[in-house]
């Protein structure tokens, strides 16, 4: 518990727009900004629970603030905090394609949204206990330098295939326009003869 309390307070030492929200709103209601804090998680987690589209709601969170805190992260000199959004984004996406074929079976398991909302918080929270940060370099790096030479080799093998099979249909449409406009052009000159012999001038008799 102590533990737990400690990572709140360290979250709340940071400076990031959730932090910032929660000091305006104490300096006008004059409430401590960690019982704010509590009592705003703890809203979100009942209507995670129980509310009308928490799956809109935990998508929104898992998304609208990385993607600003990634855009403020290009546009400061730092590259550390370039690395951090990288990697949660990294995370991101494979637990969305993992979702991708498990949704529709989790999604029927109680309290699937509020645990998701959790895992994603976890994964964009700051400090040492990143989850993005430590399913990277337990997880996802450790696969990567094992597996990324095989990876590389089998798309520039695709890519290779994919640019052959564009040169090939390049090359049997500009064949077909040309027999098309080759067929044209004699037609076109025949239909034209009739009418130069019509506008010859006559001769004098």
């Amino acid at each position: 518990m102590d533990g737990l309390r400690q990572r709140l307070e360290h979250f709340l030492e940071q400076r990031n727009l959730a932090t910032e929200a929660l000091r305006a709103l104490e300096a006008k209601t004059g409430v401590d900004k960690r019982y704010l804090a509590t009592g705003a998680a703890t809203l979100l987690s009942l209507y995670l629970l129980f509310g009308f589209g928490a799956s809109l709601l935990c998508n929104v969170i898992g998304f609208v603030y990385p993607a600003y805190a990634s855009i403020k992260a290009i546009e400061s000199p730092s590259k550390e905090d370039d690395t951090v959004w990288l990697t949660y984004w990294v995370v991101y996406g494979l637990f969305g394609l993992a979702e991708f074929f498990s949704d529709l079976l989790l999604s029927w398991f109680p309290f699937y949204y509020a645990g998701k909302c959790a895992f994603l918080l976890f994964c964009m929270v700051p400090g040492p206990w990143n989850g993005a940060h430590m399913l990277y370099h337990r997880a996802i790096r450790p696969l990567f330098l094992k597996h990324h030479e095989a990876v590389d080799s089998v798309v520039r093998d695709l890519g290779g295939r994919a640019l052959d099979v564009a040169v090939g249909i390049t090359r049997d449409v500009m064949q077909t326009l040309a027999r098309g406009r080759a067929l044209v052009t004699p037609a076109a000159a025949l239909g034209a003869q009739p009418q130069a012999s019509v506008t010859q001038p006559q001769k004098d008799k």
